[in-house]
């Protein structure tokens, strides 16, 4: 009964300073006391559509995995995500497009972005020849990660 009370009283203040007041001065804590986790990476996004321009047919799953085996993983061997998506641009016609995606996330350190730039540059200019499509899509965000 004493242990548990005494654990009561001691975890008390703790939970009690960390749900309650002002978040930011938390954060500042914590990062006053070195509590910050993981290193800086980089996030880039790159979004494959499915439809030819040319009126070729539409690239196929397994069209798509082989492109990821053939083209990124060898490139980036220590992990990606694909995920499947839907969507939709306004070509030069002004025609609103609607198809099948893919999104593929890679997550590498800050520190070989100059290296990562150029080979993620080759694959968008694969995929865009390989499929006759018009661009592939990049997005990038600088970030912390912890593994």
């Amino acid at each position: 009964m004493a242990v548990a009370a005494a654990v009561l009283v001691v975890g008390t203040p703790v939970a009690y300073a960390t749900l309650g007041g002002d978040p930011s001065s938390a954060a500042r804590s914590a990062a006053a006391a070195g509590a910050t986790r993981g290193k800086d990476y980089i996030e880039t996004r790159l979004f494959f559509g499915t439809e030819r321009p040319d009126g070729g047919p539409d690239v196929t799953d397994g069209q798509f995995m082989a492109f990821i085996d053939e083209e990124v993983t060898p490139r980036f061997p220590n992990g990606l995500t694909v995920q499947d998506g839907r969507g939709q641009w306004r070509d030069s016609n002004g025609v609103i497009e609607r198809e099948r995606s893919y999104e593929l996330t890679l997550l590498y350190p800050a520190s070989e972005a100059r290296v990562r730039d150029s080979q993620i540059e080759r694959i968008r200019d694969a995929y865009e020849k390989a499929y006759a499509q018009d661009s592939v899509a990049r997005l990038e965000e600088r970030m912390t990660a912890d593994f």
